[in-house]
């Protein structure tokens, strides 16, 4: 979109996307620093945050779905892309065709895998062991049925062996070290030729656990784009993403007077208010109204009433008025406003934040971190 004709800006830092990859894979290091950019690089555009990533170093990427493997295949010729979500029904040939490996879930999985591998392989793929999610991988009765017919692994390569972390980003959950001693035991229990198979298990918050959980490979995903790997901690990652909104009109009015749709704010006095161009089309959620502030210039100020469509309004009473005319910008996401906040405000988490930034922005992309 032209960026006079939008609402709201959109500005993506590649640089320091790129210094947030440098980061953890120099604290993960010796471990492999793979990236997982699934659901459009977390929102953010996978036409740029791939190559990005790539020109940084990374050479394996995690993706969900077999369609996004392929839209990153054909940016990322020579990297490694490994398919979350396993094998979707009829579409080995795909896999086979774009160089994607499967994450192999389920004994199912397997096999199917193995079967369409016999006049083609050996194929590539990863082994996900299921340690405490109950979500996606083999859970111990698999395993020891694995463990039993380890001939199903015939004419597979297994790179790695994976699980995932459920409580990471709290480092004081005895789940973090539960995770870690089943998946010790599940290894020990695998058909003989995976005992030696590298191992990735940490993603974002998993690297900030410290080196027992690094093992071979790490995957960091949400801090990558700026979001705190760990609770209730300082964010040791760089900002990525700002977001700004542009002020269509700003209203003086007297006490008492009704803001938005069902009155559910009234002014207490004297009070100045902004309407900004962004709703929750936009992915500015709805919930966000008479719960977050908004920054202009470094100054924030609260958003008052309920978020519409296409609209929020704040109460801008105690910035000087020619900095908060009609056309200038107000500060949504960055700066004074992080991501964590955001999404605290919402209650929910920076991974939906991002994932859930609208079309209607302008989008920007900087090359350097600034």
């Amino acid at each position: 979109m032209e960026r006079k004709l939008a609402g709201a800006h959109l500005t993506i830092n590649l640089g320091a996307l790129k210094k947030n990859y440098g980061l953890l894979r120099d604290k993960a290091a010796p471990a492999e620093c793979a990236a997982s950019v699934k659901a459009n690089a977390y929102g953010l555009g996978i036409e740029r945050v791939g190559p990005a990533l790539y020109a940084a170093g990374c050479r394996r990427f995690f993706v969900a779905l077999p369609g996004e493997g392929i839209t990153l295949r054909e940016l990322l010729p020579d990297a490694k892309i490994h398919i979350l979500a396993g094998l979707l029904p009829d579409t080995e040939e795909t896999y086979l065709e774009h160089r994607l490996d499967p994450v192999l879930n389920s004994l199912h999985d397997i096999r199917q895998w193995a079967a369409f591998a016999k006049n083609r392989g050996p194929l590539h793929a990863l082994l996900h062991l299921d340690t405490g999610m109950t979500r996606l991988g083999l859970l111990e009765s698999e395993i020891r049925e694995l463990a039993a017919t380890p001939e199903l692994l015939d004419h597979l390569e297994i790179d790695f062996v994976m699980s995932h972390l459920s409580c990471g980003d709290v480092p004081s959950d005895p789940m973090n070290r539960e995770q870690l001693e089943r998946l010790q035991f599940f290894r020990s229990i695998l058909p003989q030729k995976l005992q030696d198979t590298p191992v990735s298990f940490a993603n974002s918050a998993g690297i900030f656990l410290g080196p027992d959980y690094h093992f071979d490979m790490v995957r960091p995903g949400i801090a990558l784009f700026g979001g705190n790997p760990q609770a209730d901690a300082p964010n040791p990652m760089q900002e990525v993403v700002q977001l700004r909104g542009r002020i269509l009109q700003v209203q003086d009015v007297d006490s008492e007077f009704p803001v938005g749709y069902g009155a559910t704010f009234r002014t207490e006095g004297s009070s100045r208010i902004a309407t900004v161009s962004v709703g929750y089309a936009d992915g500015y959620f709805r919930v966000l109204g008479n719960k977050a502030e908004c920054a202009i210039k470094s100054i924030k100020v609260p958003v008052v009433g309920r978020v519409s469509m296409d609209i929020i309004t704040i109460d801008v009473s105690k910035i000087p008025e020619e900095g908060c005319m009609p056309g200038a910008f107000v500060d949504l996401i960055g700066g004074a406003v992080p991501l964590d906040e955001v999404a605290a405000h919402a209650e929910t988490i920076p991974y939906e934040i991002l994932t859930s930034l609208g079309s209607r922005y302008y989008r920007e992309y900087l090359e350097d971190a600034g």
